[in-house]
């Protein structure tokens, strides 16, 4: 608590005097252009990552990016989704994973989740991602899915989460009409690389030659 307590006294101290009027001017109000999605993995500072300062994202994080395919049944992912998309009016959403994710490694051998029997249900919506990596590499089913995959379940564990994402009734609508842009992007900690999806959210490209428009835009 040490080392949160002293951030504390420095934000009050340092960092809020000198943003006091972007505070001033958010106290009454947000206007994110981005929904921000990634998990709650302690070494992903989306912030820190993007860049961004308060006000510029609105983020959601759970273990292993999930967003679980819209039902008739709320929770909090389904709530903040479709508050960001229809009340906020976000513009673009992004699915953030990343490498050494816990989670998926959990989904790798579900077996071994016994004792967490919320963990096993979450982490049932990685199961497609799974199953596209068994289906690749003839891996049969009930065994566990060998480390060696891992990164590669965690790339299509985005490109899926992207998918799901489409079903909800606020994003399909938005997204149909050209109001709404979904990435996927996948965060190397070790490098601070990141990979996009293209276009169409069917693969990953290095992060330079996806926004190569927008970085040239920059001058």
């Amino acid at each position: 608590m040490k080392k949160l307590v002293k951030g504390v006294l420095n934000f009050q101290r340092e960092v809020y005097p000198e943003n006091r009027d972007l505070f001033a001017e958010l106290a009454d109000g947000q206007n994110p252009e981005i929904l921000f999605i990634t998990c709650s993995d302690s070494r992903i500072d989306p912030n820190l990552v993007t860049g961004s300062a308060p006000g510029d994202l609105f983020i959601c994080r759970n273990a292993g990016n999930v967003v679980p395919p819209h039902a008739y049944a709320t929770g909090g992912m389904t709530a903040s989704i479709e508050y960001a998309v229809a009340v906020l009016g976000v513009r673009h959403i992004i699915i953030c994973g990343h490498a050494d994710c816990g989670a998926i490694k959990g989904a790798l051998d579900m077996s071994k989740l016994t004792g967490l029997p919320h963990v096993h249900e979450w982490l049932g919506h990685c199961r497609s991602a799974m199953d596209i990596v068994r289906e690749r590499h003839d891996i049969p089913w009930g065994d566990a899915i060998d480390d060696c995959y891992l990164n590669e379940c965690i790339s299509q564990n985005v490109l899926q989460q992207v998918q799901h994402i489409r079903t909800h009734p606020a994003v399909a609508a938005k997204q149909a009409t050209g109001k709404v842009f979904v990435h996927g992007w996948i965060y190397d900690i070790k490098s601070g690389s990141i990979q996009a999806s293209n276009e169409h959210c069917t693969k990953f490209l290095p992060f330079n030659e996806r926004y190569r428009s927008v970085i040239e835009s920059l001058g």
